[in-house]
């Protein structure tokens, strides 16, 4: 894992400061994988990871499974792309300043149909897919991570020996 991180940092163009960050929902089976770095952080982050997927195609690559990136930036956008095989197999990103929002009711916004609305933008489609609510995809970055130097040269780590610790 480490050494399939450190090749997608080169290839991105990060610092070699930047640390893997292994955060699990094991109820869904859900892995976030995040490089933190200070070019990653905050919004200015968040559209860094819309242009830089090397991770994500190497894993998609090397395990055989379709991976998932998303970006949110709540002021902007919300984009999410899949990688299969090493490609980039299929995606969507919502500008919200296209969004037609929903009729007001006394002033105020239905926050049903609201919510409802939400549901069908990319990310709460993902979420669907992976059987949560939208609000759990986005409050995975809060999740206590384990984070992973990339600079060590130790030994080797699966994912699935990382997942095991973490779940565990």
């Amino acid at each position: 894992m480490r050494t399939l991180a450190q090749q997608a940092l080169v290839e991105d163009g990060a610092p070699v400061d930047t640390v893997l960050s292994l955060s699990v929902y094991p109820r869904r089976k859900i892995v976030r994988l995040a490089l933190d770095s200070a070019l990653t952080a905050g919004r200015r982050g968040a559209h860094w990871y819309s242009t830089h997927h090397a991770l994500a195609r190497a894993l998609s690559r090397t395990t055989g499974v379709t991976v998932h990136t998303y970006v949110y930036d709540p002021q902007e956008y919300e984009e999410v792309l899949a990688f299969g095989r090493g490609q980039h197999v299929g995606g969507e990103r919502l500008c919200y300043d296209t969004v037609d929002l929903p009729e007001c009711v006394d002033g105020e916004f239905d926050d049903a149909a609201f919510a409802r609305m939400q549901a069908r933008w990319p990310l709460g489609h993902l979420a669907w897919v992976f059987g949560v609510e939208r609000e759990l995809l986005l409050q995975l970055h809060q999740m206590k991570p384990t984070r992973l130097s990339l600079q060590d040269s130790g030994p080797e780590l699966s994912l699935e020996h990382l997942l095991h610790g973490i779940a565990a």
